[in-house]
């Protein structure tokens, strides 16, 4: 017998407008992981963040996160399978970035805690002190006054939020390096644009493959609206582009579905398994 693996991304995809589960589409969700569907989502997001926009979702499988540089048990947030980088290069990127007068924010761990470091004395754009404004409060974030300090911790995720312009220097200088992996893309409701790196293991497409074959699954199903989605659209025997995707996205999708203002993931899944909510 068949058996598939459903994997959606979050932001643009599974969340509206405001960031949150509909209504709807947590009542859809649950119902059909009651019924046995093996569904989770990947996403850019840390499980603390992701916990947030998912509240009422009932977790079963792991949650991918951080783009494929770990999991997470979406119930404890418990992290298996991270991906890290080594010091060699960490040291690399850094390098790298402080040649351009580019300083990113550091996602690592710290005795089983994590941390957001990101260089207090830096020249901010006013996207990554937005970034940080916002998250008031979240004690993850670690302001540090030096370089030393931002590579202390085991780090598995570097985001930079800046102008295209100012990024691109930079994309191009790490863009051919083998031992990791890129993605460049405009904030989802800012003009602002991030790039983010991760370890080269370490894509929502790896992380589904792997999830994939510890469940025996035959098939893997995938969602998305992002150019990050791309890799995982690749790896799926079934890819669905939202109505509001990238049309790079689109052309890439097996076919598009309702927007993310219109539950479309959740429609979708309601059809494929029979369902219909009261």
């Amino acid at each position: 017998m068949e058996k598939t693996l459903y994997v959606s991304d979050l932001d643009g995809t599974l969340l509206n407008r405001q960031s949150r589960l509909s209504p709807f589409t947590q009542q859809a969700l649950n119902r059909l992981l009651e019924k046995g569907m093996l569904f989770t989502f990947a996403t850019a997001r840390s499980w603390r963040s992701a916990r947030v926009a998912a509240q009422g979702l009932s977790p079963f499988l792991p949650w991918i996160i951080r783009n494929g540089a770990a999991f997470a048990n979406g119930q404890t947030g418990v992290r298996t399978g991270e991906a890290f980088f080594t010091h060699a290069q960490r040291e690399e990127i850094l390098r790298r970035c402080a040649g351009l007068g580019l300083w990113p924010l550091v996602y690592s761990m710290r005795h089983g805690e994590e941390k957001v470091s990101y260089l207090d004395s830096a020249p901010r754009h006013q996207g990554m002190a937005h970034y940080i404004a916002s998250r008031q409060g979240d004690k993850r974030l670690t302001p540090v006054d030096s370089l030393q300090a931002l590579l202390q911790d085991e780090a598995y995720y570097f985001r930079f939020i800046h102008t295209k312009e100012a990024l691109v220097p930079l994309w191009k200088e790490l863009k051919d390096l083998p031992w990791l992996n890129l993605t460049f893309q405009q904030e989802l409701y800012r003009q602002e644009y991030w790039l983010e790196i991760t370890s080269e293991q370490a894509t929502k497409a790896q992380a589904a493959l792997r999830l994939k074959q510890e469940l025996g699954c035959t098939r893997l199903v995938a969602f998305g609206d992002a150019m990050n989605d791309l890799p995982l659209f690749q790896a799926a025997e079934e890819s669905y582009a939202t109505a509001n995707a990238m049309p790079q996205v689109k052309a890439a999708a097996t076919a598009v579905i309702g927007s993310n203002e219109e539950d479309g993931v959740a429609r979708f899944l309601l059809e494929r398994f029979g369902e219909v909510l009261v």
